[in-house]
């Protein structure tokens, strides 16, 4: 056989591995509102730029008739290409081929891509969409998975890995989304749950939809598993591409720098944002808006854990990692939910070098006795891990409210913060000023003749003392009080200044944090 029948018999192959689980498949798929895997990645890379390997791997099974089966790249599609110019490595499941389910070699065609990912040093996107382990090769399915949770937990801070849920995802599937940085989810598209309706309804006699076990808004509001949501998954695309632009290719350099664009102050003036009574709510999202680069922030986890905001931003056209109380719900407290997601995203930014400003308005962490129960103490530390343990510049910024553990936990100096900056309304202390008038003032509130009225000159009095960012400051734990219109210009001087911070920690294997 020649070049050109050599030629011919290559192009009937591919033609043939193309086609995936064929045009029923692929019409079903459609039907309810999905891309097939190759559109999708197509459709979120660069044009043109997709190069895909292994398109001629098969499964090796040979049991419950397996060796009579062809399933074209074993139902996953690899290969590299570029997202705004930058390469990356990408797999993404195909449904349409055996339910997209995870073989022997459908795993270690993962395992080969994921391996490039790290020892070139460059971002892994992996697409999820498939039923789960191929019941009929056994503990290899098992075993494929063990091998991908492995190398996931290998290039965790080395390369930024993002996962996208786009179909089902059970099973043991979850946990190597679990091991990424970021999860992207689709309405009424991504599915994700350990023990599907059918197993749970055997087991415990409940019955509840694929949707309200394991839907997108589920593991968005509730689990927290997820980290962005989308209403389709062009959008979701976008998502991905915009978070591609923040942050860093791999640890061993900083984010792209673009050219640094002013605030968008006609819409976001910090004397309009911010009210003088500290009990008033307002949406810290506004401020970080009035203090970034052309008013652009992309929000992480938008709907978890909503009395704390992170994200990322641009300040002088450096990436900055933002994490804010937000006064709005909860008057921005931390409990146990939002110190997971703070500490987290936290780790993130140290990880990949990028600098952390941390907005600070909060009564502390949130009391109670289900609080409690639910594990604040060990919760709430690993906010303090995260910060203590990160060496990337940290600048905080106090709004208003800093009392108690929460002033400690927010990036105080005492957490080696590198620059803390308060506003002049700005209140330190150990708690607020009702409760510290009632215990400090207790016997002279209850013998006074008129206990009301008492109390109300001694929590003014606790105010004019003690409700002010001069005590800190006259300690050294506030670097300056700054008008609110000044915060933007500190914030990138103190950014400039610590761009070449070098720390060195005491020598250790690694910590061991509170998980």
């Amino acid at each position: 056989m020649g070049l050109k029948e050599k030629s011919s018999d290559l192009r009937r192959r591919m033609r043939s591995a193309l086609k995936g689980g064929g045009e029923k498949a692929i019409e079903k798929q459609k039907a309810i509102g999905k891309l097939t895997a190759r559109e999708r990645i197509i459709t979120l890379l660069d044009p043109k730029t997709f190069h895909e390997y292994d398109l001629f791997v098969e499964h090796a099974a040979k049991d419950f008739d397996m060796d009579k089966k062809y399933l074209p790249g074993d139902g996953v599609l690899t290969g590299t290409g570029t997202i705004n110019g930058h390469p990356v490595c990408i797999f993404a499941q195909d449904f349409t081929v055996a339910g997209g389910s995870l073989g022997w070699m459908h795993a270690k065609k993962i395992t080969k891509i994921m391996d490039h990912a790290l020892k070139l040093k460059i971002p892994l996107i992996g697409i999820n969409d498939s039923g789960g382990a191929r019941i009929q090769e056994g503990v290899n399915s098992l075993a494929g998975y063990g091998e991908i949770f492995f190398r996931n937990t290998l290039a965790s801070g080395v390369i930024p890995q993002i996962s996208v849920i786009l179909g089902p995802c059970a099973g043991g599937a979850v946990y190597s989304p679990a091991l990424t940085d970021f999860v992207f989810v689709v309405d009424k598209i991504s599915k994700m749950f350990i023990t599907g309706p059918e197993v749970i309804k055997t087991v415990i006699g409940e019955e509840i939809s694929m949707e309200e076990l394991g839907g997108a808004r589920v593991h968005c509001e509730i689990t927290g598993n997820a980290h962005f949501y989308a209403e389709s998954e062009e959008e979701c695309f976008n998502q991905i591409k915009k978070l591609a632009s923040f942050i860093p290719w791999n640890n061993s350099q900083k984010a792209a720098r673009f050219p640094k664009k002013s605030p968008k102050t006609r819409q976001y003036k910090l004397e309009n944002i911010v009210p003088d009574d500290p009990k008033e709510p307002y949406d810290v999202r506004d401020v970080i808006k009035a203090l970034c680069d052309d008013s652009d922030f992309l929000e992480v986890q938008e709907l978890f854990a909503q009395n704390i905001v992170i994200g990322f931003a641009r300040i002088d056209g450096h990436t900055v990692g933002i994490v804010a109380n937000q006064p709005l719900v909860l008057a921005g407290v931390l409990d146990v939910d939002s110190s997971d997601k703070a500490a987290r995203f936290i780790r993130f930014c140290d990880a990949f070098s990028i600098p952390l400003v941390t907005l600070v308005d909060l009564p502390g962490y949130l009391p109670g006795v289900d609080q409690e129960h639910a594990g604040v103490i060990r919760h709430g530390a690993k906010i303090l891990y995260a910060y203590s343990e990160a060496t990337v510049p940290k600048i905080t910024l106090i709004l208003r409210k800093a009392y108690g553990g929460g002033y400690i936990a927010m990036c105080s100096h005492h957490l080696r913060a590198d620059f803390v900056f308060a506003w002049p309304l700005a209140e330190i202390a150990v708690m607020g000023p009702e409760g510290a008038a009632n215990i400090i003032f207790r016997k002279e509130i209850n013998s006074a003749e008129k206990p009301d009225e008492m109390r109300k000159l001694k929590v003014e009095e606790y105010k004019a003392k003690y409700a002010n960012p001069y005590v800190a400051a006259a300690f050294g734990y506030i670097d300056a009080v700054v008008e609110p219109e000044e915060s933007r210009k500190m914030l990138i001087h103190a950014l400039e200044i610590s761009n070449q911070k070098n720390i060195n920690l005491p020598f250790k294997k690694h910590g061991v944090p509170p998980f």
